[in-house]
């Protein structure tokens, strides 16, 4: 039984990148890569944080290094591209977790927070797709993992330019599918409800509306980051070979409520 769920789901000799890997979503999902047998970057803007992760995750038995990089702008997005090869070269797997969430009242949006917006939420995952995939092809295998929203699907309390940025991501996600069929590379993403994480915060505050979002899912809490751990592995690993342009909700039901 060993054998055969290794040879679904073991990420030994693969190497994952994963933004925003210190913290939320992104930690999580990098605990369980790392956790699978790949050798895992962590990328995150914060040295103290990616320390703290990379720590963990090599007392638990895995294989990490973490880059200190800003995917705000071009420049630095390319250069997280270049850095991030360095511990264990060219990824089998990419994550794209790392996001900003500025929520302005719509008339208010101004030009700077749509392209700091659509800069890391967007541009960030198709840069870095498209600087790894096609090593990924030549080798014969590769997954990009994206993180969507339930604003890519709906516009409920304030989308704003988040839900477009997350829409653009859910269509990258397809043509990318679309564009590395057939050479072994997959693109999908992970739709979450509301989770509790740091990008979220000042939202966790009010008490009263954290409820309201938990009442609306079907398993009667809100998400937390290790909630993601296995449908990454699966998404990352070789038992989802034929998976592709897809989005995975999860989210306790509450897309389905």
């Amino acid at each position: 039984m060993h054998d055969y769920l290794s040879g679904l789901f073991s990420l030994e000799g693969r190497t994952a990148i994963v933004t925003g890997g210190s913290s939320g979503i992104g930690r999580g999902i990098a605990t369980a890569l790392a956790g699978a047998g790949a050798a895992t970057v962590v990328v995150a803007r914060g040295a103290e944080r990616i320390d703290k992760t990379v720590r963990a995750l090599t007392a638990a038995g895995g294989r990490a290094a973490g880059v200190v990089g800003d995917l705000r702008t071009r420049a630095g997005i390319r250069a997280v591209a270049e850095a991030a090869v360095e511990p264990f070269g060219e990824p089998d797997i990419l994550v794209n977790p790392a996001g900003i969430n500025i929520r302005p009242p719509f008339a208010e949006v101004t030009e700077d927070d749509w392209d700091a917006t659509l800069t890391v939420n967007a541009l960030a995952p198709f840069l870095l797709g498209q600087r790894y995939a096609t090593g990924m092809a030549a080798r014969g295998y590769g997954r990009l993992i994206h993180i969507s929203s339930q604003q890519a699907h709906r516009a409920f309390v304030g989308s704003g330019v988040y839900g477009v940025s997350k829409g653009a991501v859910e269509s990258l996600m397809r043509s990318e599918g679309e564009a590395w069929g057939g050479t072994g590379v997959t693109s999908n993403t992970l739709v979450p409800g509301f989770v509790l994480t740091p990008l979220n915060a000042r939202l966790q505050e009010d008490e009263a509306q954290i409820a309201a979002l938990a009442a609306r899912t079907m398993i009667g809490r809100n998400g937390l980051p290790e909630d993601f751990a296995a449908a990454a592995v699966f998404l990352a690993g070789p038992g989802s070979g034929y998976v592709t342009g897809h989005s995975l909700f999860v989210d306790g039901g509450l897309s389905a409520h």
